[in-house]
């Protein structure tokens, strides 16, 4: 490309000086060098027009081996459709600015699309608008861009955090149905906190699941515990006196020690039969609090959400009955489809990149063991 520029300005440049050695004017050699950056222009967009779009594409993290998977999953599909990509991410969830910055040069870089999982979207509202400004379409994934100026983000690809719930319910009724049916139990849910959205949708998810498969069972369910949980339940709540009751713990702080001291509230009480954690935070919690009283595995049902050593090791060691997982590498693959489809002018919406239930059984099975992440 470089050659065939540098060719064409020099033709240029010999037309200019026969037009000067004749008496006329350089002025009139000008049509020809636009010509020339025209013809660039049109070479340059030729990858597009055969196929070979080139995204840029901006997650929360890079160093976790969760997005490691997912980026895993976005380059295996690149390759398979031709495009190209570059993913980044700042070092830690908490370096806002850094992302930030990251999305701004994403556009400047001047993408086919962008990929972006924002970690603050008021923080990154600026450089949204201004891809928007330049025509450059972006693409939600993981938790995406709630909240973003409208049209700017086309669609999302991220677990159905409520469904995933779900799923941890009718997985976990299966392990602790007789109990349930026989009435006169507790089970406890962890929440890191009742702010952030897939944290509420996990939450609500299974509570709202095993409230209908203990009140298809006969018996009365009451929801307890936290304030945003109790108020989101929809069902009738029948409160302390229920058959079945679901307590929900969540910390005054985000920190291990506070959410430990809440899975050992819920291990001490006698009626407890299950605990599900509803993200790797709040699930490594609960295998910590029990190191010293030793009810998972025995007389409680421990579950998890996520991955991560901690919760693999209680997986295999019996701790903890089983987890639920993300897709990650499904979701890189659908992020890429989306950026894709974009690109070529195709009409996009939401994507559910699934998620998976894993146990000691089923986690060295490859399906499942490319999706978890330590």
């Amino acid at each position: 490309m470089k050659k065939k520029l540098l060719s064409a300005l020099l033709c240029v440049a010999m037309v200019a000086s026969l037009v000067v050695g004749c008496g006329g004017s350089t002025e009139e050699a000008a049509p020809a060098e636009e010509a020339t950056t025209e013809e660039a222009a049109t070479e340059e967009a030729a990858p597009a027009a055969e196929g070979g779009y080139h995204f840029e594409i901006v997650s929360k993290g890079f160093q976790h081996a969760f997005w490691q998977a997912v980026y895993k999953g976005a380059e295996q599909k690149a390759a398979e459709l031709g495009d190209t990509m570059n993913f980044v991410g700042p070092n830690s969830e908490s370096d806002i600015a850094d992302q930030v910055q990251m999305l701004n040069n994403a556009i400047n870089a001047q993408p086919d699309a962008i990929g972006l999982a924002a970690l603050d979207v008021n923080a990154a509202l600026d450089a949204i608008t201004a891809a928007q400004s330049a025509g450059i379409a972006i693409i939600g994934f993981d938790s995406g861009v709630p909240g973003a100026p409208e049209g700017s983000v086309l669609a999302n690809a991220a677990t159905d955090n409520y469904a995933a719930g779900q799923l941890a319910a009718e997985e976990t009724y299966k392990l602790i149905g007789e109990k349930v049916e026989a009435g006169g139990v507790r089970i406890g849910v962890l929440s890191q906190d009742a702010t952030g959205e897939s944290l509420i949708s996990r939450g609500t998810g299974f509570i709202d699941k095993m409230a209908e498969l203990a009140a298809a069972a006969g018996k009365t369910v009451g929801v307890v515990g936290n304030d945003y949980f109790v108020n989101a339940f929809a069902g009738e709540n029948a409160g302390d006196g229920a058959e079945v009751i679901i307590e929900v713990l969540v910390p005054s702080q985000v920190t291990a020690e506070l959410s430990a001291i809440d899975a050992q509230t819920l291990l001490n009480k006698e009626d407890t039969i299950c605990i599900y954690g509803s993200n790797s935070h709040s699930a490594e919690a609960l295998v910590t609090a029990d190191s010293n009283i030793g009810k998972l595995g025995d007389t409680v049902v421990g579950v998890g959400f996520d991955s991560g050593i901690a919760i693999m090791d209680a997986i295999r060691a019996g701790k903890l009955a089983g987890a639920i997982t993300q897709a990650p590498v499904a979701m890189g693959e659908a992020v890429i489809e989306l950026l894709h489809a974009v690109a070529s002018g195709e009409t996009v919406s939401d994507v559910d990149t699934g998620c998976q239930w894993y146990t000691a059984e089923n986690i060295d099975d490859p399906e499942i063991a490319q999706n978890l992440y330590e």
